[in-house]
């Protein structure tokens, strides 16, 4: 497996919990706003596995929050970069592997938000939209040669990237809590798997009730 993250640390902490599960990984620091990076990336997997199975996209951030008219151009386009030109750039370099091998999975970490609005969050909100629209037309167009694209939509997940926000969104979920990692993980893997050799070109919500409200 190949971790890769802009901040080392955070990959190589990835790493020694894999390890500790009896698993194997290595680092590598990347920036997927950049399509070199992105295309590197992939090159360095192939490298150091040999082939490209399975790939998830998990990049993102919340990014500036305001009001449409008052977000920032630079926020916007920092969100946009992150979140959505960074799937581009690595769909485009892992499918061209996966087509080498005649076979492949993609899940792309959406949201909850790539389905509807939140006010204060709007390139947060387009850039998960548009990366459902991309997962589709990805799956349309690579389903003939046995790669398979589909999305995940967690809800608001226990992460440090919800911190100051817990008391705030807990009631916007039914189900009385927030989401855990563990259960956002237990999906990919199901999509990632044989098991869901008949699924593409979806999205599925992770999200204790919030979209059915």
């Amino acid at each position: 497996m190949l971790v890769s993250d802009i901040n080392e640390a955070g990959a190589e902490e990835t790493v020694r919990l894999i390890a500790a599960e009896r698993g194997t990984a290595k680092a590598v620091r990347t920036d997927v706003s950049l399509p070199h990076d992105c295309e590197t990336l992939v090159a360095k997997a192939l490298e150091l596995l040999g082939r490209l199975d399975v790939a998830c996209n998990n990049a993102g951030i919340g990014g500036e929050q305001a009001p449409t008219a008052e977000l920032s151009i630079d926020g916007w386009n920092h969100v946009i970069a992150t979140n959505l030109s960074s799937t581009f750039y690595c769909m485009k370099f892992e499918i061209a592997a996966m087509l080498r091998r005649g076979a492949g999975a993609i899940v792309n970490m959406a949201s909850i938000l790539g389905t509807v609005g939140f006010a204060g969050a709007a390139a947060y909100v387009a850039s998960k939209h548009g990366m459902i629209g991309l997962t589709r037309t990805a799956a349309l167009e690579y389903a003939a040669h046995n790669i398979r694209v589909n999305a995940v939509g967690p809800a608001f997940i226990r992460t440090p990237m919800i911190a100051g926000l817990e008391a705030a969104v807990l009631p916007l979920h039914p189900i009385g809590r927030l989401g855990t990692p563990e259960e956002v993980a237990e999906l990919v893997l199901y999509l990632s798997s044989d098991r869901a050799s008949f699924v593409t070109g979806s999205y599925y919500p992770i999200d204790g009730g919030y979209l059915a409200r």
